[in-house]
């Protein structure tokens, strides 16, 4: 099957580097599934057709041969996957006791820890990258966080900051850095009372008051916020955005589903769509996503479909 056609006339040049990390996850059932927020991030952009190149790094090993052969079944370029010959692909432990709200357990001292600093990111584009995509995972151990910075300097292309607070592989340090000179954010309502000191019980106001307060605090061009079956709303220049999904799938799990909103929302950076448009086609491609056990879409008739009614939309 060809490959979807996204790109538009007012398409913004450059396609996207997604940087970080590659691993299987490991399911109670003993099942593992190809995830890792970069790559979940990286297969639904090619999904849209938008090529991005993902910058990560993989053990010399079985689980690192599968991740290089599924990718170019997918059609991803590799030039960005680095090898490691003493550390193992990374694995994480899924826990779903509670299906609407997974718990990863996530080994340390795994290949995606040791990005090389001494790669030239640039050098792995024909032209300038059109935006830069990491988390905060990444920036755990001390190789991959400097190789990280390296590459975002490299790369001067503007930043989307994934925040993914695994505890404990976060500090309030590592997601302050990863906070300068970044210009979108996304993460979950539960993320944003974590880092701004807020009660559970937040009301929905207070919320959207306390993620315009962090857009402020760093000088973000828009803060998106996640709120899981309720939606999601961003605070982008100064307007207030929400929107809900315009339908609920049920079958299947949650696991992804994040990563699959941050890929339609970086599409509509990319295409320049307008933020209503953006938020709601992120929402459409999230609750896709959780009609799928695992963390990506394997068939690509599913993106083609979903392209279609963007189009039909207009």
């Amino acid at each position: 099957m060809s490959e979807p056609q996204t790109r538009s006339s007012g398409a913004n040049v450059g396609r996207p580097a997604i940087v970080g990390e590659v691993l299987f996850d490991v399911f109670p059932d003993g099942s593992q599934v190809l995830g890792g927020a970069p790559f979940n991030v990286a297969w639904h952009l090619q999904g849209l057709g938008l090529k991005p190149l993902l910058v990560t790094r993989i053990g010399a090993d079985d689980p690192g041969r599968r991740i290089v052969s599924m990718m170019e079944d997918w059609g991803l370029d590799t030039s960005g996957v680095q090898i490691d010959r003493r550390h193992a692909t990374g694995q994480v432990m899924v826990d779903l006791e509670d299906p609407s709200d997974p718990k990863y357990s996530i080994p340390p001292e795994q290949a995606f820890d040791h990005l090389d600093p001494k790669i030239k990111i640039n050098g792995l584009f024909t032209e300038p990258p059109g935006l830069l995509y990491h988390g905060t995972l990444i920036a755990r151990g001390e190789t991959s966080r400097e190789a990280l910075y390296r590459y975002r300097s490299s790369a001067a292309a503007p930043v989307f900051l994934d925040v993914n607070l695994r505890p404990p592989w976060w500090n309030e340090t590592i997601v302050a850095r990863a906070l300068l000179g970044t210009r979108w954010v996304k993460l979950s309502g539960a993320e944003l009372i974590g880092l701004g000191g807020l009660s559970a019980h937040t009301t929905r106001h207070e919320t959207i008051r306390a993620a315009r307060s962090f857009k402020n605090r760093h000088a973000l061009e828009a803060v998106i916020v996640t709120l899981g079956a309720e939606g999601a709303f961003a605070v982008w220049h100064e307007e207030e955005l929400e929107a809900t999904p315009t339908a609920v799938v049920k079958g299947g799990d949650t696991v992804g589903a994040g990563d699959a909103f941050t890929a339609a929302f970086i599409a509509g950076l990319l295409e320049a769509w307008s933020p209503e448009t953006t938020l709601t086609r992120a929402l459409d491609l999230a609750s896709l996503m959780c009609a799928v056990r695992g963390a990506v879409i394997p068939d690509r008739s599913v993106y083609q479909r979903l392209l279609d009614e963007w189009t039909i939309q207009g």
